[in-house]
Protein backbone atom coordinates (compact mmCIF):
# COMPACT_ATOMS: atom_id res chain seq x y z
CA UNK A 1 0.00 0.00 0.00
CA UNK A 2 1.81 3.44 -0.64
CA UNK A 3 2.46 6.05 1.71
CA UNK A 4 3.98 9.65 2.18
CA UNK A 5 7.43 10.14 3.00
CA UNK A 6 9.29 12.73 4.36
CA UNK A 7 12.80 12.54 3.93
CA UNK A 8 15.74 15.03 5.07
CA UNK A 9 17.91 15.01 2.32
CA UNK A 10 21.78 15.78 3.33
CA UNK A 11 24.82 16.40 1.63
CA UNK A 12 27.86 18.39 0.91
CA UNK A 13 28.01 19.67 -2.53
CA UNK A 14 30.96 20.37 -4.92
CA UNK A 15 32.17 23.55 -3.76
CA UNK A 16 30.66 23.58 -0.03
CA UNK A 17 32.09 24.04 2.97
CA UNK A 18 29.32 22.50 5.05
CA UNK A 19 26.60 19.40 4.61
CA UNK A 20 23.73 20.94 3.38
CA UNK A 21 20.18 19.67 3.42
CA UNK A 22 16.57 19.54 2.25
CA UNK A 23 12.91 18.03 2.35
CA UNK A 24 12.12 14.96 -0.08
CA UNK A 25 8.14 14.19 -0.37
CA UNK A 26 6.99 11.06 -1.98
CA UNK A 27 4.63 8.13 -2.31
CA UNK A 28 6.12 4.51 -2.56
CA UNK A 29 5.74 1.65 -0.75
CA UNK A 30 9.06 2.09 1.36
CA UNK A 31 10.94 4.58 1.82
CA UNK A 32 13.55 3.07 0.50
CA UNK A 33 11.28 3.14 -2.84
CA UNK A 34 12.28 6.81 -2.80
CA UNK A 35 15.70 6.56 -3.51
CA UNK A 36 15.52 7.37 -7.45
CA UNK A 37 13.07 10.26 -7.31
CA UNK A 38 15.58 11.56 -4.31
CA UNK A 39 18.31 11.28 -7.10
CA UNK A 40 16.31 13.58 -9.75
CA UNK A 41 15.11 15.89 -6.66
CA UNK A 42 18.98 16.91 -6.16
CA UNK A 43 20.75 15.76 -8.59
CA UNK A 44 23.95 18.43 -8.03
CA UNK A 45 24.06 16.74 -4.23
CA UNK A 46 27.11 14.27 -5.47
CA UNK A 47 28.19 11.10 -4.43
CA UNK A 48 27.40 11.85 -0.72
CA UNK A 49 23.75 12.37 -0.95
CA UNK A 50 22.11 10.57 1.92
CA UNK A 51 19.11 11.02 4.51
CA UNK A 52 19.33 11.89 7.73
CA UNK A 53 15.90 11.34 8.54
CA UNK A 54 12.81 9.90 7.38
CA UNK A 55 8.96 9.56 8.42
CA UNK A 56 6.03 7.66 6.70
CA UNK A 57 3.48 10.28 7.18
CA UNK A 58 0.48 8.62 8.25
CA UNK A 59 -0.91 10.96 10.94
CA UNK A 60 -1.09 14.46 11.67
CA UNK A 61 -2.42 16.92 14.46
CA UNK A 62 -5.43 14.61 14.35
CA UNK A 63 -6.17 13.25 11.13
CA UNK A 64 -5.01 9.77 9.62
CA UNK A 65 -3.45 10.77 6.44
CA UNK A 66 -3.87 8.13 3.74
CA UNK A 67 -2.80 7.77 0.06
CA UNK A 68 -5.36 7.43 -2.78
CA UNK A 69 -5.58 6.40 -6.50
CA UNK A 70 -6.47 9.47 -8.19
CA UNK A 71 -5.70 13.26 -8.58
CA UNK A 72 -8.87 15.38 -7.21
CA UNK A 73 -7.99 16.14 -4.08
CA UNK A 74 -11.94 16.69 -2.49
CA UNK A 75 -11.36 16.76 1.22
CA UNK A 76 -11.70 19.53 3.73
CA UNK A 77 -8.00 19.52 5.00
CA UNK A 78 -4.45 19.90 3.43
CA UNK A 79 -1.49 18.79 4.64
CA UNK A 80 1.35 21.95 4.93
CA UNK A 81 4.90 21.49 5.16
CA UNK A 82 6.49 24.60 6.72
CA UNK A 83 10.10 25.39 7.70
CA UNK A 84 10.31 27.32 10.28
CA UNK A 85 13.39 29.45 11.00
CA UNK A 86 15.09 30.92 14.58
CA UNK A 87 18.13 32.62 16.38
CA UNK A 88 19.59 31.90 19.86
CA UNK A 89 21.66 34.71 21.03
CA UNK A 90 25.43 34.02 21.10
CA UNK A 91 25.08 30.72 18.49
CA UNK A 92 26.58 31.13 15.33
CA UNK A 93 23.94 29.42 13.29
CA UNK A 94 20.15 29.76 11.83
CA UNK A 95 18.03 27.32 13.78
CA UNK A 96 14.97 25.44 11.76
CA UNK A 97 12.15 23.37 12.66
CA UNK A 98 10.29 21.43 10.16
CA UNK A 99 6.65 20.46 10.54
CA UNK A 100 3.44 18.88 9.01
CA UNK A 101 0.45 20.76 9.53
CA UNK A 102 -2.86 19.50 8.49
CA UNK A 103 -5.49 22.70 8.18
CA UNK A 104 -7.98 23.88 5.45
CA UNK A 105 -6.02 26.78 4.31
CA UNK A 106 -2.42 28.31 3.90
CA UNK A 107 -3.36 31.27 6.95
CA UNK A 108 -4.98 28.06 9.36
CA UNK A 109 -1.61 26.81 8.77
CA UNK A 110 0.51 29.37 9.76
CA UNK A 111 -1.13 30.12 12.74
CA UNK A 112 -0.53 26.74 13.75
CA UNK A 113 2.94 27.46 13.07
CA UNK A 114 3.16 30.28 15.29
CA UNK A 115 1.63 28.47 17.79
CA UNK A 116 5.14 26.37 18.30
CA UNK A 117 7.19 26.80 21.30
CA UNK A 118 9.98 26.80 18.64
CA UNK A 119 8.43 29.67 16.93
CA UNK A 120 7.51 31.24 20.33
CA UNK A 121 11.28 30.86 22.01
CA UNK A 122 13.28 30.85 19.11
CA UNK A 123 14.39 34.42 18.36
CA UNK A 124 15.35 38.01 19.76
CA UNK A 125 15.69 41.73 19.36
CA UNK A 126 16.38 42.07 15.87
CA UNK A 127 16.33 37.86 14.71
CA UNK A 128 12.87 36.75 15.44
CA UNK A 129 11.70 33.37 14.59
CA UNK A 130 10.12 33.51 11.19
CA UNK A 131 8.83 31.12 8.53
CA UNK A 132 11.65 30.13 6.37
CA UNK A 133 13.30 28.96 2.81
CA UNK A 134 12.40 27.67 -0.30
CA UNK A 135 9.25 25.85 0.65
CA UNK A 136 8.32 28.58 3.32
CA UNK A 137 10.20 32.19 2.02
CA UNK A 138 7.01 33.96 4.09
CA UNK A 139 4.14 33.83 5.49
CA UNK A 140 2.76 33.57 1.72
CA UNK A 141 4.82 31.29 0.34
CA UNK A 142 3.50 27.90 2.84
CA UNK A 143 3.59 24.99 0.72
CA UNK A 144 0.95 22.20 0.11
CA UNK A 145 2.51 19.14 0.20
CA UNK A 146 0.33 17.59 -2.61
CA UNK A 147 1.86 20.87 -4.88
CA UNK A 148 5.50 20.26 -4.15
CA UNK A 149 5.56 16.35 -5.04
CA UNK A 150 7.15 14.64 -8.21
CA UNK A 151 4.62 15.58 -11.32
CA UNK A 152 4.52 11.37 -12.02
CA UNK A 153 3.29 11.78 -8.26
CA UNK A 154 0.59 14.22 -8.02
CA UNK A 155 -1.04 12.65 -11.26
CA UNK A 156 -1.33 9.35 -10.01
CA UNK A 157 -2.66 10.02 -6.17
CA UNK A 158 -4.33 12.62 -3.60
CA UNK A 159 -3.77 12.50 -0.02
CA UNK A 160 -6.90 11.93 1.93
CA UNK A 161 -7.08 13.70 5.86
CA UNK A 162 -9.80 11.72 7.58
CA UNK A 163 -10.45 12.98 11.47
CA UNK A 164 -9.39 10.38 14.15
CA UNK A 165 -12.06 8.81 16.14
CA UNK A 166 -9.56 7.77 18.69
CA UNK A 167 -5.98 9.21 19.15
CA UNK A 168 -3.47 7.85 17.04
CA UNK A 169 0.31 7.16 18.15
CA UNK A 170 2.51 9.93 16.30
CA UNK A 171 4.78 8.51 13.58
CA UNK A 172 7.90 7.14 14.05
CA UNK A 173 11.21 9.63 13.06
CA UNK A 174 13.80 7.19 12.01
CA UNK A 175 17.16 9.27 12.61
CA UNK A 176 20.58 8.82 11.70
CA UNK A 177 22.89 8.50 8.46
CA UNK A 178 20.99 6.63 5.55
CA UNK A 179 23.65 5.86 3.17
CA UNK A 180 21.23 5.42 -0.21
CA UNK A 181 23.37 2.39 -1.86
CA UNK A 182 21.84 0.57 1.96
CA UNK A 183 18.36 1.55 1.59
CA UNK A 184 16.54 -1.56 2.00
CA UNK A 185 18.36 -1.56 5.16
CA UNK A 186 16.55 1.96 6.27
CA UNK A 187 13.91 0.64 9.02
CA UNK A 188 15.26 -2.51 9.84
Amino acid sequence: MPRLFMLLAGATPPGRHTEQHDVFFGIAETAADLVPGLRAFWPDAGKGLHVDAWRAVTVVNGYRVEVQEGAVDTGMHRLFFINLGGYKKDQFDEFHYKMIVAAPDKAAAVLAAKQTAFFRHTGFKGAPAHIDDKYGVDVDDVYAIADILPPSVKDRYRLVLTPAETELPEDEIHLGYFRLDRAEQWGK
